[in-house]
């Protein structure tokens, strides 16, 4: 089950990818491929990198009332289109717009794709 979490993750990195790519001038994605494994070395850039990013620039966020979050967030998308060939982001503006646009379409449909049994909200039965 958790492969294919993993797995429905990358697909929706990927979808998000090309959203933005559709979007952004300063996007380009050259192809399905790229694509696949951009989204797959997003999730393991915002899962790896990306939470020691945010704990190095603590104070910097802190100062910023939490704005620098964005500069960590297009700093790790500008990162991935570094190591994917075939995914290219022009600027500093480029990865954040394409960053933002990511974290809105992932979360959608991360939202719509929900697995009713997962969603603890649902109570079993009428006992708490």
């Amino acid at each position: 089950m958790a492969n294919m979490r993993m797995i429905l993750r990358v697909l929706l990195n990927a979808l998000a990818l090309y959203i933005a790519d559709y979007f952004l001038d300063g996007i380009v994605l050259s192809g399905v491929l790229p694509a696949f494994v951009g989204g797959l070395v997003l999730g393991v850039i915002n899962a790896i990198i990306r939470p020691v990013l945010i704990v190095l620039t603590f104070p910097v966020t802190l100062i910023t009332l939490g704005l620098f979050i964005f500069v960590v967030n297009a700093v790790c998308f500008g990162l991935a289109a570094a190591l994917v060939p075939g995914f290219h982001v022009a600027g500093f503006w480029s990865a954040l717009g394409g960053a933002l646009i990511v974290s809105v379409v992932s979360w959608i449909l991360s939202g719509a794709v929900k697995d009713r049994h997962g969603d603890r909200r649902v109570v079993s039965s009428g006992r708490l």
